[in-house]
């Protein structure tokens, strides 16, 4: 149990690492090649902050195991919400004051509904998984339209300006991508082996260790760099930065999951998980979103955001030794 905890410990950790690099090369190549801060944060770098559920849910979805896959799509996105805004909004209240951000939300919620609909069959099938991914292509031409309407007063354009290196050669950022890519693939490969291995041995399904222990590592690079950038007073940044990790968990890390391997979705998902997701995009879109402006998340509803993920995770403990 130790040997395997540590395997999943050691993937944690080459993920971040790695994730944290493939970030910084991604920006700086595309800085490079002369695309605009704006665009390059919008697509490429909440595209790489996806990156190790992106990678862990190939690796699982490869060797047949796509309850993993899942439970870390729908994890990662309770946990981006509930762990990473909670304790976010708890260092620094996050105050939205940016147009683009605040027309991501819907599309989160729009995401969030036809995963919901697609998975109503008890069912990840191929079809679905081709339905996600052409959802995710309609979602990127929607952000770069979005992008290019955006005003260049809009405070996020500032925050990507200053976060996307642009000191880098073109060389030196194609090293740093190449290298948190192979570190990503590795750690990912070792989580996965680790993760399948500690859900044996504690006898729990793989989709719950998807849902808790995999999910929190992955989502460990969201919370990095949203607590950073609330601490440097970059609130639209560590809120967008969430909001499309999350539109890219739902149509990338579960689409690919099921393009991959089709696999039947036990009742517990629809009955349980999927709700607590919902609970927590909901109440994502009730603190973030308004006609009138001046959205925030104070120090009270990060609390309430953390409470609730606490206890999520208390109840499947819970559920675990009542049924152990």
């Amino acid at each position: 149990m130790l040997y395997y905890t540590a395997a999943m410990t050691l993937g944690i950790v080459l993920l971040v690492w790695g994730a944290d690099r493939f970030v910084l090369g991604a920006g700086a190549t595309a800085r490079n090649l002369g695309i605009s801060p704006l665009m390059i944060g919008l697509t490429i770098v909440a595209f790489s902050t996806s990156a190790p559920e992106i990678l862990v849910s190939i690796v699982a979805a490869s060797q047949g195991n796509s309850e993993l896959a899942i439970g870390n799509g729908l994890g990662s996105n309770i946990a981006n919400i509930g762990l990473v805004l909670g304790a976010t909004a708890l260092v620094r209240p996050l105050i939205i004051r940016s147009e683009t951000v605040r027309r991501e939300i819907p599309i989160l919620l729009a995401v969030t509904l036809l995963t919901i609909t697609l998975f109503h069959d008890h069912q990840l099938s191929r079809l679905d998984g081709i339905i996600l991914l052409a959802g995710l292509g309609l979602v990127m031409f929607w952000i770069v339209r979005l992008g290019f309407r955006s005003p260049p007063t809009d405070p996020i354009l500032q925050e990507f300006d200053a976060e996307i290196r642009s000191d880098l050669s073109m060389l030196q950022a194609s090293v740093w991508l190449a290298v948190g890519l192979i570190v990503m693939l590795v750690g990912s490969k070792i989580l996965v082996f680790g993760a399948h291995a500690v859900a044996q041995e504690l006898n729990v399904s793989d989709m719950i260790i998807g849902l808790t222990m995999v999910a929190v590592g992955t989502s460990l690079p969201e919370l990095a760099v949203s607590i950073v950038s609330a601490i440097r007073g970059e609130y639209d940044l560590a809120i967008g930065n969430i909001i499309g990790s999350n539109i890219f968990n739902l149509l990338a890390v579960i689409g690919l999951a099921g393009v991959i391997h089709s696999t039947s979705v036990v009742s517990e998902v629809l009955l349980l998980h999927f709700p607590v997701m919902n609970g927590f995009t909901l109440a994502l879109f009730a603190m973030t979103y308004s006609f009138t402006g001046g959205e925030r998340i104070n120090r009270v509803e990060g609390v309430a955001l953390l409470t609730a993920f606490s206890g999520y995770h208390w109840f499947l403990y819970l559920q675990h030794q009542a049924v152990s």
